[in-house]
């Protein structure tokens, strides 16, 4: 538990030199990184998505990848592509931007449905498949996408499928006015980012993501979630509720979430902390109930209000 929170502070405060005000949602990349779980940060531009990927990447000292999700991307642009070299008489394969530690997929929803689909199987499997044969990912392996939520001209919204392949979906929010002058003091000369270097072994998050399922989650606490999923199923206002996948993503997140902050158990406030974030992207709204301006974080606000945490445990 003390090696993962040393870990997780010094991260923490490299990152806080380039991204300053936002140590909730760095303290979710990295409960993200222990979990070994991709996130989706939707915001508008400018708030600092993409300097908050490169500066986690930089801290940890694994290889980063930025991927400029355009719609003329290519699936190839994204795993790779066998070239025929002629001097050695055979193809080789060149491998894409999919073969690093970090890959930034910078506006993802501008990528066409099939570029899109590219990444699901590195998501899901930690594998690429190219010509037939199929190439392991190193790890660890975690995806950061980004994506513009007021611009929708020219983009293609992400299936669900695919969002719920996203451990996390995150919103940075605007800086308030003392941390926003902050900022602009930090910038009057050289950006931090030039300077950023590592300050742990990124190489041992796999080693560290293990430690997290020994984190002690009481039985009622584990029942709470099953019932909390389960809530979004049967909701009026939800055309499709929580995937299993989602179960397994609160309870894993709620696990590192605690060991970052300190514990070896897991209490309902961590629970009730990321259900919004682990659930309303694996929700879908009715659209008779979204024209009502219903949404899904908000729903599952409301269930977190009404959904007892102990009556009984589950048959």
């Amino acid at each position: 538990m003390d090696t993962i929170q040393a870990f997780s502070e010094k991260v923490r405060a490299n990152v806080e030199k380039v991204i300053v005000g936002q140590r909730e949602a760095i303290e979710l990349l990295l409960t993200a990184l222990l979990c070994e779980g991709h996130v989706l940060i939707e915001d508008v531009p400018g708030v600092g998505k993409t300097m908050l990927a490169r500066a986690l990447a930089i801290s940890l000292g694994v290889t980063f990848k930025r991927l400029q999700c355009t719609p003329d991307l290519l699936p190839n642009d994204v795993t790779g592509v066998s070239i025929y070299n002629q001097q050695v008489g055979r193809f080789e394969f060149i491998p894409g931007p999919a073969f690093a530690n970090v890959l930034l997929a910078d506006e993802i929803n501008r990528a066409t449905p099939r570029t899109q689909a590219a990444l699901l199987e590195c998501m899901g499997e930690r594998q690429i498949t190219v010509d037939g044969v199929t190439r392991l990912l190193s790890r660890p392996f975690i995806v950061l996408a980004t994506q513009n939520p007021v611009e929708y001209e020219g983009t293609f919204p992400l299936p669900e499928a695919q969002l719920d392949r996203f451990l996390l979906k995150l919103k940075l929010g605007y800086l308030d006015p003392a941390t926003e002058s902050q900022m602009l003091v930090n910038l009057r000369q050289q950006h931090p980012i030039e300077t950023l270097t590592s300050v742990v072994d990124g190489t041992s998050l796999p080693e560290l993501a293990r430690q997290v399922w020994d984190v002690h989650v009481d039985d009622t606490v584990r029942d709470y979630i099953v019932r909390l999923v389960n809530a979004t199923r049967g909701h009026p206002d939800l055309l499709l509720g929580a995937s299993p996948r989602g179960s397994l993503a609160l309870y894993k997140t709620s696990q590192a979430w605690a060991l970052i902050h300190g514990r070896d158990y897991v209490l309902p406030d961590d629970v009730k902390k990321l259900a919004p974030l682990c659930l309303a992207h694996r929700c879908l709204v009715h659209p008779e109930s979204s024209l009502r301006g219903r949404t899904a974080a908000r729903i599952i606000v409301e269930l977190l209000d009404s959904v007892p945490l102990d009556i009984g445990k589950i048959e």
